[in-house]
């Protein structure tokens, strides 16, 4: 069997596969608080990783260099010329232990790799399919390998799944640009939903207990609403404790008034007010594409990395920030070094990110986290004078520097009655220092 080909029924190769149906036996309310979120809500920054066979064309297809994950669609490379890049797939310089140790140093407490991208390529060994990584030189299931590693470094290893597929036989609809070399004859569209459901049921059976399963690719017209509730419900049937992500959704005639999902997904920004009272987690790149190419060398500095964290946790969300690993199986050297910058900083500041909750104060020209009975600010330019806590109810009990405990800024109240600090010496970070107020009890900030 080629690998452009698949049985009609792959089902009967995956032994004790119990998710043909369509629907779920179990209802599980989406968003519902029950534990299940207080380890994502308390990590605050996670690792995206996009690999695949993407990465070994390195953003290149017949001299045009501007391509990322979506190569195969946006070059518009024949299903049977990517195919052939399976037989390039040796990452021998892998190491999980490796990728997750950089994610971990950075300060980060969870991983989401790409078991599978819309290319139809599977990272793990996918009963269903030889479209994966059996059938490559390399054979060494990635998504085992990654969970393993996780688990050895205390981080929670979760899976990207694209419901979108532009390999599968019954997937639709097909891309307009290969309509006349892939007829649409025979598709079965079900028959594609019951292979989605097959594969999400190994990734989460096979690799033990997973974090989130974050779901993609869902906006075409063909993934409706009620599958998105189906495979919503099916994901918590497997694994109760799993979260999962908003896009799993899909599309509606009508008003949707149950939305699916635990958290929502923004893409590349940070919603201007965050969303009070909604989980969210905004996903960004360090460069301009997702996948690894080789000619972007247009890296976000780590000024601005650390900005992005320090904005989306002083909003009330998460960071998932993206690394698009080299088809040799090693992060490219801008990514290594920025992570680094960012673990340092993280190794002085990471308690001002981690299990913290977002601003109290409205308007004030420094952002802040907030954690019981504590105060944050982030300051990325030292005030020469007084640093005006307008707003603020609440007395604090003593106010120190994050990077030097010893060191105590003085609180001072001006004639108004509003607080303010002042702040000696110089700025202990030349990115952004933390300045730590303490009180006896859960602080207030008034309008």
């Amino acid at each position: 069997m080629g690998l452009g080909a698949m049985a009609l029924d792959p089902f009967s190769r995956l032994a004790g596969f119990s998710g043909i149906g369509l629907s779920a036996t179990s209802v599980f309310p989406p968003g519902q608080d029950d534990g299940r979120m207080a380890w994502w809500r308390e990590a605050r920054f996670g690792m995206f990783l996009h690999w695949g066979l993407y990465s070994i064309l390195a953003g290149e297809w017949e001299g045009k260099t501007n391509y990322g994950e979506w190569i195969r669609n946006n070059a518009h490379i024949p299903l049977a010329a990517y195919d052939g890049v399976v037989q390039r797939f040796n990452p021998t310089m892998f190491d999980a232990d490796a990728w997750v140790g950089m994610a971990k140093d950075a300060g980060m407490k969870y991983v989401t790799l790409t078991s599978k991208h819309h290319d139809g390529f599977c990272l793990f060994d996918n009963e269903l399919t030889p479209f994966c990584i059996r059938s490559t030189p390399f054979q060494r299931d990635v998504c085992r390998e990654m969970a393993d590693a996780c688990r050895r470094a205390g981080l929670h290893p979760c899976w990207y799944h694209s419901i979108m597929d532009w390999h599968h036989p019954d997937y639709l609809p097909r891309r307009d640009w290969e309509a006349a070399t892939r007829p649409v004859d025979g598709a079965n569209y079900e028959r594609y939903v019951r292979y989605l459901r097959g594969s999400v049921e190994q990734l989460l059976r096979n690799y033990g207990e997973i974090g989130a399963m974050w779901f993609d690719g869902q906006w075409e017209h063909t993934w409706t609403h009620q599958m998105g509730r189906d495979l919503y419900r099916y994901c918590r049937q497997l694994q109760p404790s799993v979260i999962v992500n908003n896009r799993v959704d899909g599309w509606s005639a009508t008003q949707i008034t149950d939305p699916q999902g635990d958290f929502r997904t923004p893409e590349q920004e940070v919603p201007a007010t965050g969303w009070p009272g909604v989980d969210w987690e905004s996903c960004i790149t360090m460069n301009r594409n997702w996948g690894y190419n080789a000619h972007d060398h247009d890296f976000k500095s780590v000024e601005q990395l650390i900005g992005l964290l320090v904005e989306t946790a002083s909003k009330g969300g998460n960071l998932l920030l993206n690394v698009g690993p080299k088809a040799d199986g090693t992060f490219p050297e801008e990514s290594v070094d920025r992570l680094a910058a960012m673990g340092r900083w993280m190794r002085v500041n990471g308690d001002a990110i981690h299990g913290t909750t977002a601003s109290l104060f409205a308007d004030a020209p420094f952002r802040s986290t907030t954690k019981g009975t504590r105060i944050h600010l982030f300051l990325t330019d030292w005030p020469a004078g007084p640093l005006k806590l307008t707003g603020l109810r609440s007395v604090p009990r003593t106010a120190s520097l994050m990077a030097d405990p010893d060191r105590h800024p003085a609180v001072t109240t001006d004639g108004s009655g509003d607080q303010s600090l002042t702040l000696t010496g110089p700025a202990p970070d030349p990115v952004c220092s933390v300045v730590v107020l303490d009180f006896d009890r859960p602080p207030e900030v008034g309008a």
